[in-house]
């Protein structure tokens, strides 16, 4: 887990970053001590061996050896090597990090899109966001250990308001061996559908917006890739009729619990095959934006 000092250096100080190098919590020092000692306990066995217990003609052998050896050395390029690892892996990193979903765009998509002032339009907008947060705690319970630690079970979840009881019992109700992130995913384009179809979302650009703009999950996907026999068929083959075909199977599955318990109204049932025109096009944007 990353060890953040950014307190210690948010004023400027006289020597304030040199003391960071002092630093043991999450230091280089902690993280490379063992490996330093035993090369130095090498080292170490090697030179005296050579100084006090090898005769004069082994260490003529020996010589000859170091000499072999750094020869075959110089014909790596350690340097060129070790500068083309760096930059792969600084930006595997850096492309994991603009990967991490930010709700900012979402936010202003939803409120930009799902009109009315009223306490149902309020709940609408609440309730989406709600939605992609949950998505999003669901992921990255898995690969944060931070994250793990803030809810460690679905009870924590559910206390901290990112999910309600009934919501839980359709989310148990579903038995799959994987990660089951993707089930916020189909309610939150079903409640987009239904805001649709109610007039909230006015038009059917507005609602592929959201789709596009739902990607709390989408972009995740490229942080903790599935491997290719954990992934449905059809969401490696390409193509968009194959990921929508894919995401309406995954709607399939996934019970609907309905918008929200403050959302009054007629709650739209289990989804089965024959989607509404809405949710079609917005699946259809969240497979583009995937």
């Amino acid at each position: 887990m990353t060890v953040t000092y950014t307190a210690r250096v948010a004023n400027a100080r006289l020597g304030g970053f040199y003391k960071l190098l002092l630093l043991w919590r999450g230091s280089i020092y902690k993280l490379l001590y063992k490996e330093f000692l035993a090369f130095f306990a090498t080292y170490l066995g090697l030179s005296l061996t050579y100084r006090f217990v090898l005769a004069e003609d082994q260490k003529r052998y020996f010589e000859k050896l170091v000499i072999y050896c750094d020869n075959y050395a110089n014909l790596i390029p350690i340097s060129f090597v070790l500068g083309f690892y760096v930059t792969l892996v600084v930006t595997r990193w850096w492309s994991q990090y603009t990967c991490m979903p930010m709700p900012d765009r979402l936010m202003c998509a939803i409120s930009g899109s799902v009109h009315g002032g009223d306490e149902r339009g309020r709940l609408y907008r609440r309730t989406l966001m709600r939605y992609s947060s949950l998505s999003a705690v669901l992921l990255l319970r898995s690969v944060s250990t931070a994250v793990f630690k803030r809810f460690p079970t679905i009870d924590h979840v559910v206390e901290a308001g990112f999910m309600t009881r009934e919501e839980r019992k359709k989310y148990e109700n579903l038995s799959s061996s994987y990660n089951k992130y993707w089930i916020p995913c189909v309610w939150f384009t079903n409640l987009a559908a239904q805001a649709r179809k109610e007039g909230r979302v006015r038009d059917n650009c507005a609602l592929k917006m959201l789709g596009g703009a739902e990607s709390l999950s989408c972009e995740l996907q490229h942080v903790v890739p599935l491997r290719l026999d954990q992934c449905p068929p059809g969401l490696h083959a390409g193509g968009d009729h194959r990921r929508v075909q894919l995401l309406r199977g995954l709607s399939d599955r996934a019970p609907v619990p309905g918008p929200s318990p403050g959302l009054r109204g007629p709650r739209p049932g289990p989804v089965r095959a024959g989607l509404h025109p809405a949710a079609v096009l917005l699946l259809r944007g969240l497979a583009q934006g995937g």
